[in-house]
C-alpha cells in the first residue's frame, strides 16, 4: 500500500508549480487534482522598471519574495547587463532560495525554519542596514511588511515589480464532480489570495463541499484568513512537499 493511499488533494498553485507538486504527490500515492487558482503574467517592459534597474548597482541587497520573482526579476535584470557583483541576494523562503541557487548564486541569505518576511527580517545580516539601499523584486502589489521592516531600520527600499498575479479562467465542473463523488480529501493553498480566488472559482456548490473538507496551508497567517473558516478545518502543514505529504498521510486516520 502506498503511503497516501489515493488521498485526493486539490493543488491550487500556478500551473507549472502545480504540475511539479502533482508528480511528487502521485509518486507518494496520492490522487492529485491540478486546479490552479493563481496565474502569473509578465508585466510589460516600462521606463519605471528600467529606471529601477539602473539603481540596482547602488544597492547592498536584492531581496526576492518568490521563485516567480527570481525568474522574472533576473530576466528583467539581464536586459540591463550582468548582475552587479557587489549586490548580495536574499530570499524570503526555501523555494525562492533554491531558484537563486539554480540561477548561479552561491551565497543566498534565507531563513530555514519559517518562510516569511518576518523570518527574513530576523536574520543577523539585515539588522544593521541603516543608509543601505535594498531592492525588492516582487509581483505587482502585495504585502508591505518587508519594506516597512527594512525602512524602520534606516534602509532605502525600492521595488522592482516584474509580474502580476491574476485569477485564471477555468471550468470547475470536473473538479466539483470528483469532489461530490468523494474523491477529494483536502485542498492545498499557499496564500490568502489563492484561497480567495479558489472560492470564487468553485462557486456556491464548491463552498458547500469545502465545508466538509480540510484545508492544507503552509503558514498560520493563511489559516487565520477569513475564508479559511469556510472549510471543515485548516491544517498548518509547514513548508515544503515532505511537510504536505506528512499532513496528508494523517487525513483519513484523523477523519
Amino acid at each position: 500500500m502506498t503511503r497516501l493511499d489515493k488521498t485526493g488533494i486539490v493543488i491550487t498553485r500556478p500551473r507549472a508549480a502545480a504540475e511539479v507538486l502533482a508528480a511528487e504527490l502521485l509518486a507518494a500515492g496520492a490522487r492529485p487534482f491540478v486546479f490552479p487558482a493563481l496565474a502569473i503574467e509578465e508585466l510589460p517592459w516600462s521606463d519605471r522598471i528600467a529606471q529601477s534597474l539602473a539603481h540596482l548597482p547602488n544597492a547592498s541587497w536584492a531581496v526576492f519574495v518568490s521563485a516567480n520573482a527570481v525568474e522574472r526579476g533576473l530576466a528583467a535584470a539581464s536586459r540591463a547587463g550582468a548582475w552587479p557583483v557587489n549586490v548580495r541576494v536574499a530570499a524570503v523562503g526555501e523555494a525562492t532560495a533554491q531558484a537563486l541557487h539554480a540561477a548561479g548564486f552561491r551565497d543566498v541569505l534565507a531563513p530555514h525554519e519559517r518562510h516569511d518576511s518576518d523570518a527574513l527580517l530576523a536574520l543577523g545580516p539585515l539588522q544593521d542596514v541603516a543608509g543601505q539601499r535594498v531592492t525588492i523584486f516582487r509581483g505587482e502589489g502585495g504585502r508591505e511588511r518587508l519594506k516597512e521592516g527594512l525602512e524602520a531600520r534606516g534602509a532605502h527600499v525600492e521595488y522592482i515589480e516584474c509580474y502580476r498575479r491574476v485569477r485564471p479562467n477555468a471550468d470547475a465542473a470536473p473538479l466539483l464532480g470528483a469532489w461530490s463523488r468523494g474523491e477529494v480529501d483536502a485542498v492545498s493553498v499557499l496564500s490568502g489570495e489563492t484561497l480567495e480566488n479558489f472560492l470564487a472559482m468553485i462557486g456556491s456548490d464548491g463552498k458547500r463541499l469545502a465545508a466538509r473538507t480540510p484545508l492544507l496551508v503552509p503558514h498560520e497567517a493563511v489559516a487565520r484568513h477569513r475564508d479559511a473558516t469556510l472549510f471543515a478545518r485548516a491544517i498548518v502543514t509547514g513548508h515544503g512537499t515532505p511537510a504536505l505529504i506528512d499532513a496528508a498521510a494523517h487525513l483519513k486516520t484523523a477523519a
